[in-house]
C-alpha cells in the first residue's frame, strides 16, 4: 500500500526544505507539496529537498489539500502535515501504521493531549479544538480533542466523504464528515513545537485569526445542516 504525504504551503521558504528532508522515506512513497502562490523561494526549496511540487496560485488551504489528494491517485493512504515545522514528520509512521494494518480508516494527531513547547499553541486554539470536539460529539457521537493538521486517512475513505471546503475549515470538515460516515477513527497524541520560521497565516495576525475563525464557523454550520 503506497502512502502519500500532502503538504499545503504558502510562503514557507524558511521551513519547507527541513520538513521535506525530515519525512521518513521508508514509510512515505510520494511527498506532494502544493503551493498556493508563494512569493518567496518555497517552490525551489521544496523541489531541491526532493518533493513533488504542484503550483496552484489561487488555492486556499483546503483547496491545496484537495489538489494533493487528486495528485496521489496511486496511493492507498494519504497523510497531511503543515509546512511550517511545528509538527514533527517523525510522528507520521505512528499515524499511518493503524491504517496500513487495517485497524483504522482515519487517524488524527492531537496536540491537545500531548506535550507542547511552551507557547506553541494559543489558548484560543486549544479552546476551539475542544469546543469543536464537543459539538461533533453532540451531532455524531464522536468527540475529538483537536483539529490539528497532522493526520492520515485511507484514500477510498476520503473519496467517500465528499470533501469540498477550500479554506482553513478543511480539517474540521474532514473530522465531521468522518464521524458522520462512521469511519474507524483514532486520535493519537503528537508533540507540538513552535513553527521553525516565517510568520503564521492564522495566529500571526488578528486578521488571520478572525478569518480562520469565520471559516471554521461557516464550515461547521454547512456540514451540520447537511445531515
Amino acid at each position: 500500500m503506497r502512502v502519500a504525504l500532502v503538504i499545503p504551503v504558502i510562503d514557507e521558504g524558511a521551513t519547507i526544505a527541513d520538513v521535506v528532508r525530515a519525512v521518513p522515506r521508508d514509510v512515505i512513497d510520494d511527498i506532494i507539496v502544493v503551493d498556493g502562490g508563494s512569493r518567496d523561494d518555497t517552490v525551489a526549496a521544496a523541489r531541491a529537498a526532493g518533493a513533488r511540487v504542484i503550483v496552484e496560485p489561487r488555492a486556499g488551504y483546503g483547496a491545496a489539500c484537495l489538489i494533493g489528494v487528486a495528485a496521489a491517485a496511486d496511493c492507498a493512504v494519504i497523510a497531511f502535515i503543515d509546512g511550517d515545522g511545528s509538527d514533527d514528520p517523525a510522528e507520521i509512521p505512528r499515524l499511518v501504521a493503524p491504517i496500513l494494518a487495517g485497524e483504522q480508516d482515519f487517524v488524527i494527531g492531537s496536540r491537545a493531549v500531548a506535550a507542547q513547547a511552551a507557547g506553541s499553541m494559543g489558548a484560543h486554539q486549544l479552546l476551539a479544538g475542544r469546543l469543536a470536539g464537543l459539538a461533533t460529539r453532540a451531532l455524531y457521537g464522536v468527540r475529538y480533542t483537536d483539529m490539528g493538521p497532522l493526520r492520515a486517512i485511507r484514500r477510498d475513505a476520503i473519496e467517500r466523504l465528499g470533501m469540498r471546503e477550500r479554506t482553513y475549515g478543511w480539517n474540521l470538515e474532514m473530522q465531521m464528515r468522518a464521524a458522520r460516515a462512521r469511519l474507524r477513527i483514532l486520535e493519537l497524541p503528537v508533540a507540538h513545537r513552535h513553527r521553525a520560521g516565517g510568520a503564521s497565516k492564522v495566529a500571526g495576525s488578528l486578521r488571520g485569526t478572525l478569518r480562520a475563525s469565520w471559516n471554521l464557523a461557516t464550515t461547521f454550520v454547512r456540514v451540520a445542516r447537511a445531515r
